[in-house]
């Protein structure tokens, strides 16, 4: 692999072109480069969790799992690849890089860069619920739901993007005024629909604390206003076999 290396990096067009492609049984296309520090079985069963009413909308995308994904200034906005972890490229990386390939996109994940479980898969589970958002739009289910919410005042979000655009969509609610920012609105929907769906897969994937997702910016949406939007989304997408979704709101001892 030595055409496209330039001090240890690597083009992600070639990392495409020479890396082995498998397909999850949900259909979703993925690969693994480098000393990414991923189990086989543990990422084949992080990808598997995408059910596969929301994997068919993804036909082309493939998702490559490497240590660091960093554009590199000397060859223009190219994305380039780290096999291996180090902090000075780990200080250049960003989570992920979009990529046109051939015939698909690209969406370079840097692993290392993300430092545990969670972060990976939540890294990996919002780039799908965009995706899946571009190509099939926000339900009309969810649209009434999410709505209803926000006009009833129910506190917080699931993302400052959500927050931002939910609070501008109702320019003068707090003077008692109906009016609608439909631009604003539409940007809302899209965003807490596709959080909600990330944060749906994380549950299947993996056993976590909402509070995890808790940043200063913004309050997080109230969890049962929350647990409504999941059991919709679990309606609407039911999970492969071998994993299961539930809300519990106390942890057992």
């Amino acid at each position: 692999m030595a055409e496209g290396v330039q001090n240890g990096l690597v083009k992600a067009v070639q990392v495409a072109r020479e890396t082995a492609v498998r397909h999850a049984p949900n259909g979703i296309a993925y690969a693994a480069f480098g000393d990414n520090s991923l189990e086989g079985g543990d990422l084949e069963r992080l990808v598997q969790a995408v059910p596969a009413a929301i994997a068919s909308a993804l036909a082309r995308k493939a998702y490559y799992f490497v240590p660091l994904a960093l554009s590199e200034g000397r060859v223009g906005d190219a994305t380039m690849v780290a096999p291996a972890y180090s902090t000075e490229l780990g200080d250049q990386a960003t989570c992920h890089r979009n990529v046109t390939l051939d015939n698909s996109e690209g969406v370079f994940i840097s692993t290392r860069l993300l430092g545990d479980r969670f972060a990976l898969a939540f890294e990996f589970f919002i780039n799908v619920g965009h995706a899946f958002v571009d190509v099939a739009g926000v339900p009309e289910g969810f649209q009434q739901l999410a709505w209803g919410q926000a006009m009833s005042d129910v506190r917080g979000e699931t993302s400052q993007d959500a927050w931002e655009s939910r609070n501008l969509s109702l320019p003068g609610k707090s003077e008692g005024k109906s009016t609608i920012d439909e631009r604003a609105k539409t940007s809302f929907l899209e965003s807490a629909f596709s959080d909600a769906i990330a944060i749906y897969l994380l549950s299947l994937a993996i056993d976590f604390d909402y509070a995890e997702l808790r940043e200063r910016e913004y309050p997080l949406l109230a969890p049962n206003a929350l647990a409504e939007r999941l059991h919709l989304i679990a309606k609407l997408f039911p999970p492969n076999p071998g994993y299961e979704f539930a809300v519990r709101y106390r942890r057992r001892a």
